[in-house]
C-alpha cells in the first residue's frame, strides 16, 4: 500500500504542473489567459450542468468527468495546442502520447491503464461518453468567447469556417445547443468578431 499510495501522491504533485499551462482563452472578465487547470474544471462543470441535452441516452456522466479532469493533463509535458493552429496540429498527436506515456507511467499500474484509455477515448471520439466529453471540451471556450467579443478569435485571426468544423462535435453531441452555436456565430460575424 505504501508503494501505492507514493506514485499516487507523485502523480498528483505533478498534476498540480496543469495550473502553469496557459491557454489562448481569456476569462470572461478578460483578466488573463486562463490555464489548463480553469479548463478542466469548466469542462467538467458544463457536463453536470448540459448533461441533459446530450444526445444519447447512454452518456455515463461519471466517465465523462474522469475524461475532463485527465484529457489536458499531457500538455503538461506537451503544451496547449491552440485549436487553430493548423501547423501545431502537424506533430500534436506524437508530442501528446509520449507525453501521456510520461505522466501516466507515474500511477500504479491499473490507474496508468484506466487513466490512458480513457485519454485515448476522449481523442478519439468514437464512444457517446467521448463525444459528448468532446462536445462540452469545446463549448467551453465558445461561451468564453461569446462573452469577451471574440477576444481568442479575433487575436488569432479565426475564420468562421474554423469555428463551424471545430463546434460541429456540439451538432453531433448536443443538437438541442447547435442553434445557440450558429446564433453566436453569426452575431460575431456581423459584429466583426470573428472573420466570416
Amino acid at each position: 500500500m505504501k508503494d501505492r499510495f507514493q506514485k499516487q501522491l507523485d502523480f498528483l504533485i505533478e498534476a498540480d504542473k496543469l495550473k502553469t499551462v496557459l491557454r489562448q482563452t481569456v476569462l470572461i472578465d478578460k483578466s488573463r489567459r486562463e490555464n489548463d487547470a480553469e479548463h478542466s474544471w469548466h469542462f467538467a462543470l458544463a457536463a453536470v450542468v448540459l448533461h441533459e441535452y446530450a444526445a444519447k441516452e447512454n452518456v455515463d456522466l461519471a466517465r465523462v468527468m474522469k475524461m475532463a479532469l485527465i484529457h489536458d493533463m499531457v500538455e503538461i509535458y506537451a503544451g496547449d495546442t491552440f485549436a487553430y493552429d493548423e501547423p501545431g496540429y502537424a506533430d500534436k498527436q506524437e508530442r501528446e502520447a509520449r507525453a501521456a506515456d510520461r505522466l501516466f507511467s507515474i500511477l500504479p499500474d491499473d490507474q496508468s491503464g484506466e487513466f490512458r484509455a480513457l485519454w485515448e477515448e476522449f481523442e478519439r471520439m468514437e464512444t457517446a461518453d467521448a463525444q459528448f466529453a468532446a462536445a462540452c471540451d469545446r463549448l467551453q471556450p465558445f461561451i468564453n468567447n461569446s462573452m469577451t467579443q471574440g477576444h481568442t478569435w479575433a487575436h488569432n485571426h479565426v475564420t468562421s469556417d474554423k469555428v463551424y468544423k471545430r463546434m460541429d462535435a456540439v451538432r453531433t453531441a448536443m443538437p438541442e445547443l447547435w442553434e445557440f452555436v450558429e446564433n453566436v456565430i453569426r452575431d460575431s460575424i456581423e459584429n466583426g468578431y470573428l472573420l466570416p
